[in-house]
């Protein structure tokens, strides 16, 4: 098929090349467009905007930032829905307001476009690998239509409910990632102070009760002082926030995640926004008053 791709940052350039990879046509378009580079050398055809992207695609994802940045690339004068021509189904896969899934359900429906909302947990490594997990809300035909380009980006996929179901779904994978990721970087704290070999601990503690995609993934990374491979803490906030909001908005009491909120706040505080989720250690050894 014609694919339109929007965002090829960390995630998003994985999962484009393995959507390329599968055979289909790629038209890319990111806000820098050297992160597009390598696609655009293996033969995806570069488009100066969104809207340029859906003119000349069937299916069109995208994987940005901010909701915000989600609404500019669909709702703006130059998004994909401002287009003519052949874009039939739309994908954002960024994490995003389950509110504002719904809205793009319901202004691509006047358009005559189908939408999915199909934000993915994995990270870096699961969208290298292709084994993302991949939460969809939409309308079930649409997710069955979009499935087998799914399964070239990810090994579990599942199909949440309607419009907004899969970002409502991410927000509790990233609330559980929040109290884990808490858990990590004390635990290794607490290793350290106490003179233990910190990947020794990782190595023994992964494989029993306490054993987590964390702790085996960005652990050892943490070890090795590797701040920047992985998840950003900014976008982690932004996620932490939009799950908080929807919490508050149904009356629902989250109080560890507003704990572990506030600690990723301070962290960004201290410099540390555009490093990895795994960065939380420095500030809770800053916290401590640990060198």
């Amino acid at each position: 098929m014609r694919i339109g791709w929007i965002g090829t940052g960390v995630m998003g350039k994985s999962m484009a090349g393995h959507v390329q990879a599968a055979g289909h046509e790629l038209f890319v378009h990111n806000r820098t467009k050297a992160k597009a580079e390598d696609l655009l050398k293996k033969g995806a055809t570069w488009c100066d905007s969104p809207a340029e992207v859906a003119a000349r695609s069937e299916m069109v994802f995208s994987i940005v930032g901010l909701p915000k940045d989600v609404e500019e690339t669909y709702l703006g004068k130059k998004g994909v829905l401002s287009a003519q021509g052949p874009c039939r189904i739309i994908v954002d896969m960024t994490t995003s307001r389950p509110s504002l899934a719904q809205i793009l359900e319901q202004e691509a429906a006047k358009k005559g476009v189908e939408s999915l909302d199909a934000p993915v947990s994995g990270g870096d490594i699961g969208a290298r690998d292709a084994t993302l997990a991949i939460m969809v809300g939409g309308k079930k035909g649409v997710f069955e239509e979009v499935l087998p380009v799914f399964q070239v980006m990810g090994k579990n996929i599942a199909y949440m409910g309607r419009a907004g179901a899969g970002q409502n779904t991410k927000m509790a994978n990233q609330i559980l990632v929040a109290g884990t990721m808490i858990g990590v970087c004390e635990s290794l704290l607490y290793a350290v102070k106490l003179g233990l070999d910190p990947q020794a601990v990782i190595d023994i503690i992964s494989k029993g009760a306490a054993g987590s995609w964390s702790i085996s993934n960005l652990g050892p990374r943490l070890v090795r002082g590797d701040f920047q491979t992985g998840f950003l803490v900014r976008h982690f906030i932004k996620d932490m926030g939009i799950a908080l909001q929807e919490a508050a908005a149904v009356g629902l009491s989250m109080p560890g995640l507003a704990l572990v909120h506030q600690l990723y706040v301070a962290a960004m505080a201290q410099g540390h926004g555009d490093c990895t989720t795994q960065a939380l250690y420095l500030a809770l050894k800053s916290l401590n008053g640990m060198k």
